[in-house]
């Protein structure tokens, strides 16, 4: 979806490609999209068949989107959606906020001239992932289709999902190390540097998340690496302009490992699970990633299980050098990485680290060996 042009189509796809293969270090799996500027466009059916055939992991769509180039869509066309991703058998991941809710919301919050965490988290409450969740289970009833909720912050929501999967429904959902480690005080102490969307909720959600997570409630964790131009786009002196979204990648591991495995809320095994059989299997590339066996791809990574560091943004190695976890004191990082049986990242000391070849990275397709 930000991806320019956004990957609605074959064409795209192919741009998007051309661009990643020349860098990729590690092996790839890419989305497709719909959106409201697609749905639009004559012959939407025929470029989202295009998608799945070429082999994306999965369809993304927003039920409340805040990019004009990749609009959101509304609850008749969710149904159209998920009718033909139903016949085409690929999972579609919704980012689940009711649209009306949050701009009704936030129109409150703009009359009433309030600019702070607080404003915009209360304009995007859990309520609004509540709604949307139903909307989404009730398309999933109707349709038939596999359909995910992407990075879930709301317990209320997860109750949802759970009782929607008890009577059979084929819905899941993700959720974020942010959403598992930090409440909307701290969003009101770090201000836009925690800035996402979904916003960060209460202490019982994030309790309620990381219950899930164990129980298997939630399938996997995700990311939703969104890393912003820094400092400027964290900073332009108002909550609701400021970019919303955060780099996540290179810590989410040492973080599970060390909140969830030390922390005893879930096992070592289970923490295979979410990072690495249940994504496979959803992206469905699991006849090769995803599991240490003979016939699949030799990917793993040497863990330092006692490795203590403090998380500090100028050690990491995106290109945007800012965390919310600043300071954060973890147990556990990964010394290096291998793909296909070859290192490609090698960390020395707390900073340097050696990269494997531009190029290396292959795209994998869905269901494709």
């Amino acid at each position: 979806c930000t991806s320019l042009p956004p990957i609605t189509d074959v064409d795209a796809l192919s741009n998007k490609l051309q661009v990643i293969r020349s860098k990729a270090v590690v092996d790839f799996v890419l989305w497709g999209g719909v959106s409201a500027n697609s749905i639009g466009e004559e012959g939407w059916e025929k470029a989202l068949t295009g998608l799945a055939d070429a082999g994306v992991g999965a369809i993304k769509i927003y039920l409340l989107s805040g990019m004009e180039s990749f609009r959101d869509i509304g609850s008749d066309t969710l149904h159209d959606v998920l009718t033909r991703t139903c016949r085409l058998g690929i999972p579609v991941g919704v980012h689940a906020e009711d649209r009306s809710i949050v701009q009704r919301l936030t129109r409150v919050a703009h009359d009433n001239h309030e600019d702070t965490p607080a404003a915009y988290a209360a304009s995007r409450p859990a309520e609004a992932e509540v709604a949307a969740v139903a909307a989404c289970i009730d398309a999933c009833r109707e349709t038939g289709a596999r359909v995910h909720i992407v990075h879930l912050a709301s317990g209320e929501a997860l109750d949802l999902i759970s009782a929607a999967r008890l009577d059979g429904l084929p819905i899941s959902a993700e959720t974020c190390p942010q959403y598992l480690e930090f409440t909307l005080e701290d969003f009101e102490r770090l201000g836009s540097i925690l800035k996402t969307a979904p916003v960060v909720k209460a202490a019982d959600d994030r309790d309620r998340l990381w219950r899930g997570l164990a129980d298997g409630e939630i399938s996997f964790v995700a990311t939703d690496h969104a890393a912003c131009k820094w400092p400027e786009e964290k900073h332009t002196a108002s909550i609701w302009s400021d970019y919303g979204g955060i780099p996540g990648v290179e810590l989410m591991l040492p973080y599970l490992f060390s909140e969830g495995v030390r922390g005893r809320r879930i096992t070592l095994a289970r923490l295979a699970q979410i990072t690495a059989s249940e994504p496979a299997r959803f992206l469905g590339i699991d006849h090769r990633k995803g599991r240490i066996r003979a016939g699949y791809d030799a990917d793993f990574v040497v863990f330092d299980e006692r490795r203590r560091w403090t998380v500090r943004a100028g050690d990491l190695h995106n290109l945007n050098l800012y965390t919310p976890f600043e300071g954060r004191e973890l147990t556990g990082r990964v010394r290096s990485t291998f793909v296909r049986g070859r290192k490609v990242f090698d960390l020395n000391g707390a900073q340097d680290a050696e990269f494997g070849d531009p190029g290396y990275g292959q795209w994998v397709r869905r269901g494709v060996a």
